[in-house]
C-alpha cells in the first residue's frame, strides 16, 4: 500500500505515520510544502528507529507526485463529506490512500476531481472536528489490509 500525506504539518504525526508505514511495509509520499524539517527532533523522535525500514518519497507538490502514480493505479482520498465510508470500499495491493493537511485537509478541487474515491471516516458525534491525522492513517491502512488478509511483505 502507498500512503501519501499532503502537506502535512505536525512533524509527531508524520513520524507516527513513518512507523506505520515500517510495520506494514507501505510506501510513504509526503507532497510538499512540508509544515517542518525533515531532520525535526520530535518527528524522528515519533518514528524511532523505524526511519531505516521506511520506502519513501519526496515530491516537491501535487502535480510531481502524480505523475509518478503507475497507470492504473487507485487514489482513494479521505477527508470528510466522502459519499463512501472507508471501509465500504474494495482496497488492492499498491492503492494509494491520501490525506491532507492537520489543519485544512485536502483541497476541495482535488476532492472534486476525485469524487469516485473520495471516502470518509465516520464520526457518530457530530460535535467532534476531525480525528488525528496519524489515527486516520492507521485505521484506513488497517481496514485495506484486513481485506487483503494482512499480506507479508
Amino acid at each position: 500500500m502507498n500512503i501519501v500525506l499532503v502537506e502535512p504539518e505536525i512533524p509527531p504525526n508524520t513520524g507516527n505515520v513513518a512507523r506505520l508505514c515500517a510495520a506494514t511495509g507501505s510506501v510513504l509520499h509526503l507532497v510538499e510544502p512540508l509544515g517542518f524539517s525533515m531532520d525535526d527532533r520530535r518527528m524522528q523522535r515519533a518514528g524511532m528507529d523505524y526511519w531505516r525500514w521506511v520506502t519513501w518519497h519526496r515530491w516537491r507538490d501535487w502535480e510531481a507526485f502524480v505523475r509518478s502514480v503507475p497507470e492504473g493505479a487507485r487514489l482513494w482520498l479521505v477527508e470528510q463529506g466522502g459519499s463512501s465510508i472507508h471501509s465500504e470500499v474494495r482496497y488492492h495491493p499498491g492503492d494509494y490512500l491520501v490525506f491532507g493537511r492537520e489543519t485544512s485537509g485536502l483541497p476541495r478541487g482535488l476532492l472534486e476531481r476525485h469524487q469516485d474515491t473520495w471516502v470518509h471516516l465516520p464520526m457518530p458525534n457530530p460535535e467532534a472536528r476531525s480525528l488525528n491525522l496519524s489515527n486516520c492513517v492507521a485505521i484506513v491502512l488497517y481496514e485495506a489490509l484486513r481485506q487483503q488478509g494482512f499480506p507479508k511483505r
